[in-house]
């Protein structure tokens, strides 16, 4: 008897059961429905700053102290940076109340960190602003917003 002889399978067997889709939580839902509804925000600031003159560097740049939703260099400025967060919510006046202090000194940190890789160091002019978007889309900008911290 050959080896192909002996081989049999049977083609109407059923199939193993598919795994059942693990159950999305609530919370999990609503996490990613703000990460998304964030990343969409990020989008809408970032084309009001390049419509107004300014060059989009970074997106989402992570340091070891913290996390800079955009910085951008002005036009024809490639030594300056402008560090922006990004807060979103209903309204503008709801969305800057979820910026703490705590975060703004994260920023900063961050801030600090990323000046360290441009060519003049901590000597590069740097703002920080603060921009808010409501439920509409609707984009406003705080410049150099963290002055007060």
């Amino acid at each position: 008897m050959s080896y192909h002889s002996q081989m049999e399978f049977d083609f109407a067997a059923p199939a193993l059961p598919a795994a059942a889709p693990r159950p999305v939580s609530a919370r999990h839902h609503r996490g990613r429905t703000n990460q998304l509804a964030g990343a969409a925000a990020e989008q809408s600031v970032a084309r009001d700053y390049v419509r107004r003159g300014y060059r989009l560097l970074e997106q989402r740049w992570r340091g070891k102290g913290g996390e800079i939703d955009l910085i951008f260099a002005p036009c024809g400025d490639d030594s300056a940076r402008i560090c922006v967060e990004v807060k979103k919510s209903s309204s503008f006046e709801k969305a800057l109340t979820y910026l703490r202090p705590r975060q703004v000194s994260r920023i900063l940190m961050a801030g600090a960190e990323y000046q360290g890789l441009c060519p003049k160091g901590s000597l590069t002019p740097t703002r920080f602003d603060l921009a808010v978007v409501n439920m509409h889309g609707e984009v406003k900008v705080l410049e150099n917003a963290f002055g007060h911290f």
